[in-house]
């Protein structure tokens, strides 16, 4: 009885000897793996800046600043032209083929108005964007009879141009804007290689508009 006592009592220590061994070399497996895996960090990595485009900002000279105070249509052959204390800066010019107007903008302040004359329903004055591509004082048509275009200012490689003319009601041109010469003499004084003049059918703007776009 004490024998079977006693193997029983030794039995029982090696079983708790053994589960403890097991216990030890699970923790040491644990710490072991904690040790292979590093904690992450605390600090957390900031997400990435996102770019917010901000709306397209007006250049200055391209809004209106002052208009000429001209009293009703301009009549054929008129043509006003006052740039008296108006800073340098860039020229833009527009023509309104409704209105039948050529204005002269020099940073954003009219300095000149014209009435024009315009191409025909077969013929007509293009609509659109054109830089000043080649200027000539004393320039004929080399494909109308050799017809005087005084201070030409060409716009398109097919021969529309800024031109002196004489502008009177019930002519037209072949798609050029006529303009009267004195005012074409001025405008060609001025007027650099690469101006914008943009043509626009009925665009109505006042102070504080954008003079191009919209």
């Amino acid at each position: 009885m004490g024998r079977i006592m006693q193997v029983g009592i030794k039995a029982w220590a090696s079983l708790v000897a053994i589960i403890g061994g097991i216990v030890l070399a699970g923790a040491a497996l644990i710490k072991s793996d904690e040790a292979a895996s590093p904690a992450p960090s605390a600090s957390v990595a900031a997400a990435p800046a996102v770019s917010v485009s901000e709306p397209a900002k007006i250049e200055e000279h391209f809004v209106i600043k002052r208009i000429l105070p001209i009293q009703g249509p301009i009549k054929y052959g008129k043509w006003h032209w006052d740039e008296a204390g108006v800073p340098q800066g860039p020229l833009v010019i527009t023509v309104d083929l409704e209105a039948r107007v050529l204005s002269v903008f020099r940073n954003g302040y009219e300095i000149a108005a014209t009435a024009v004359l315009l191409g025909t329903t077969e013929k007509p004055t293009p609509l659109g964007m054109f830089p000043i591509t080649w200027k000539k004082a004393d320039h004929y048509s080399s494909i109308y009879d050799r017809a005087p275009m005084p201070f030409t200012m060409r716009l398109t490689n097919d021969g529309i141009s800024i031109h002196g003319t004489k502008v009177e009601n019930g002519y037209a041109s072949h798609g050029c804007v006529g303009v009267p010469t004195p005012f074409a003499e001025k405008l060609f004084a001025i007027a650099n290689i690469g101006d914008k003049v943009y043509i626009t059918r009925g665009k109505m703007v006042g102070l504080g508009d954008a003079l191009v776009g919209g």
